[in-house]
């Protein structure tokens, strides 16, 4: 790499570093950074920040970095503050100083526009090499001779004088050796491409070249979202086509983030099709120009999860590797006002667009039930818009609420199903609360609306809605009442006569919380020792118990209480028991199993028995 006129000015002075450099580039590779590709992100940092220290005492300094990579080399240049001798010795070999040290050069004043914060950059890159040559030139000390800083995987140095062509302009010119099996993070499209993706939005120009002799600009400023656009929709399409590239899908829609106190500058992309709550992700977060990480996970609150951001600041605090963001009060206000952008946005498109607030609900419903939950001025605002689950089809809870003053819920999606074409049938209005966030809306909803009343679902509401039996019926039908009752007792469930509709179902079987509670405490009472058995009967209270209603309109219920034998009449009831169990979903306790068992069983027995008389009677 040296050529004939950097011929030394005086011998090699070798030197080892106080680290173990092996030691040291495992930790780097293994342990502070998630991939080598962060070595082009180190080379562009010191450079960037080489120039801004020149600048801030010679503002009209030129500000150009080239970076180029041929036949398996890197190398990068800048017109920066440079070094001199001295300053390699003490700044390259010392792990933590830095060249930008403003107590030491007078450079405090402009150490807030430094992008490194580490002093470890430059030995991040013997992820990749197994040697870094560097030959710089210092601005501050006219007269100074260039340097060449020759550092290998080792932990040995070399520092050299060299004569004044060497380099001829402050600045430093930076060389890699690849180490052996790092090829790929050399080749020249791979660096090229490493490069825009760190440093696309850096405040110099920066260039590439690959050894053809072209150049291609590195630097594409300024950000899209701060270009001017001749109308909002050329902006619109410009802001889609750079998500487009980016996170690979067009937004449904786009939200700017412009938080001057923050220092923060960018765009949220409304995703086009569901995500899951779960799913946290993806943001871009660049730090004056350079890009930190592509997985921001915690820039944005955790219900925002139906965005992708992208993000300048110069207020956020890197981690030690650079790689994603401390989590400390500046990034807490942060994210709060990036969630208040986002809030407001919602709140705009209810107040004055509804066309595309229906749009995105119809995506991303889940979401703002989630924002909602914490806001209800929001909740307020979105309660024309959010789609519910009810007993009268997919509706927003105030048009639900008009229909119906008291408002019934179901904790499962089972008991809903179950209930649903019953309770519409009978003018009872239920919301599915089995979904993430319902339960939590539908107890906040009297909050911002007072007249509405809301409870769960209770066995007693919805048996009280059903059509009684006249007294007659029930009256004639008392015996097979008795038997059902009997054989169900020890189930914990009480035995009702109704008529509801849709005729088709003979049963319904119901309980609340409070009973299952009860049924729970029954089971673990059973199975407990004295002490606890006693303990837990202490307990026991007034709690209603599930009740199986029986449908008086269906035949078949009419069919089993007219059956002469007793003992086929509670089979049969079991067997109503365990096929009402069944239709609502609900897992089946031990006992449960047994008796859907029993009664299948009986029932065969019943009818083998009955054909094989039937065939006894045809052959006499």
């Amino acid at each position: 790499m040296t050529s004939t006129t950097e011929a030394a000015q005086t011998p090699p002075e070798s030197n080892s570093f106080q680290v173990d450099l092996r030691g040291l580039v495992d930790l780097l590779s293994h342990h502070l950074y998630s991939s080598p590709r962060v070595y082009v992100r180190e080379l562009l940092q010191n450079a960037v920040d080489a120039v801004t220290a020149r600048r801030a005492t010679d503002p009209g300094c030129p500000d150009r970095i080239r970076l180029s990579a041929e036949a398996g080399r890197v190398s990068i240049e800048d017109s920066g503050i440079g070094l001199t001798a001295d300053e390699v010795h003490t700044l390259l070999a010392t792990i933590g100083r830095s060249s930008k040290r403003g107590g030491e050069h007078g450079l405090e004043s402009a150490r807030r526009e430094f992008l490194g914060q580490f002093g470890i950059g430059l030995l991040a890159c013997f992820v990749v090499a197994r040697e870094i040559r560097v030959v710089t030139r210092s601005a501050r000390t006219p007269g100074a001779p260039p340097v060449e800083w020759l550092a290998r995987d080792d932990g040995s140095y070399t520092v050299r004088t060299l004569p004044d062509e060497a380099r001829p302009a402050p600045g430093t010119t930076v060389f890699l050796e690849p180490r052996p099996g790092s090829g790929e993070w050399l080749a020249p499209a791979r660096v090229e491409e490493l490069a825009r993706d760190f440093g696309s939005l850096l405040p110099y120009d920066i260039v590439f070249a690959d050894g053809g002799g072209a150049e291609r600009p590195v630097t594409d400023r300024p950000a899209v979202w701060d270009r001017e656009h001749p109308t909002p929709s050329a902006r619109r399409e410009a802001l889609a086509g750079h998500c487009a590239a980016l996170f690979g899908f067009t937004p449904l829609d786009t939200i700017d983030f412009d938080l001057p106190v923050a220092g923060v500058r960018g765009v949220a992309y409304v995703l086009p099709d569901p995500a899951s709550p779960a799913h946290r992700g993806g943001h871009r977060a660049y730090l004056k120009g350079m890009l930190l990480t592509d997985r921001a996970d915690n820039l944005l609150p955790e219900w925002a999860f139906f965005v992708r951001a992208v993000v300048d600041t110069d207020a956020l605090r890197p981690t030690a590797s650079r790689e994603s963001l401390y989590d400390d009060e500046t990034l807490d206000a942060v994210r709060e006002a990036l969630g208040a952008a986002v809030r407001r946005w919602l709140a705009e498109l209810a107040a004055g667009d509804p066309q595309r607030l229906a749009a995105f609900l119809s995506v991303h419903h889940l979401g703002v039930k989630s924002l909602a939950r914490h806001d209800p001025e929001l909740f307020g605002l979105m309660l024309p818009w959010l789609p519910f689950e009810t007993s009268d089809g997919r509706l927003g809870l105030e048009e639900f609420a008009a229909a119906h003053g008291e408002i019934h819920f179901t904790r499962t999606v089972e008991e809903f199903r179950q209930i649903a074409p019953i309770a519409a049938a009978h003018g009872l209005g239920v919301v599915n609360a089995g979904y993430t966030y319902d339960a939590d809306l539908l107890a906040l909803l009297p909050t911002v609306r007072p007249a509405v009343k809301v409870t769960e679902l209770d066995a007693g509401a919805v048996t009280e809605r059903l059509d009684p039996v006249p007294t007659e019926a029930e009256l004639a039908l008392a015996a097979f009442l008795a038997t059902a009752r009997t054989r169900l007792d020890a189930e914990g469930c009480d035995v009702v006569l109704r008529a509801f509709q849709p005729v088709a179902v003979p049963a319904l079987y119901l309980d609340d919380r409070q009973a299952r509670h009860e049924r729970d405490r029954s089971a673990a009472e059973s199975n407990a020792d004295s002490l606890w058995s006693d303990i837990l009967g202490s307990l026991r209270g007034s709690a209603p118990r599930a009740r199986l209603v029986l449908n008086h309109n269906n035949p078949l219920i009419r069919r089993i209480a007219a059956l002469p034998d007793p003992e086929l009449t509670a089979t049969a009831v079991e067997s109503l028991y365990g096929q009402a169990l069944l239709m609502s979903q609900r897992p089946l306790r031990p006992a449960d199993s047994t008796l859907l068992n029993r009664a299948f069983l009986g029932l065969l027995e019943w009818a083998t028995h009955s054909a094989a008389g039937d065939s006894a009677q045809e052959g006499r």
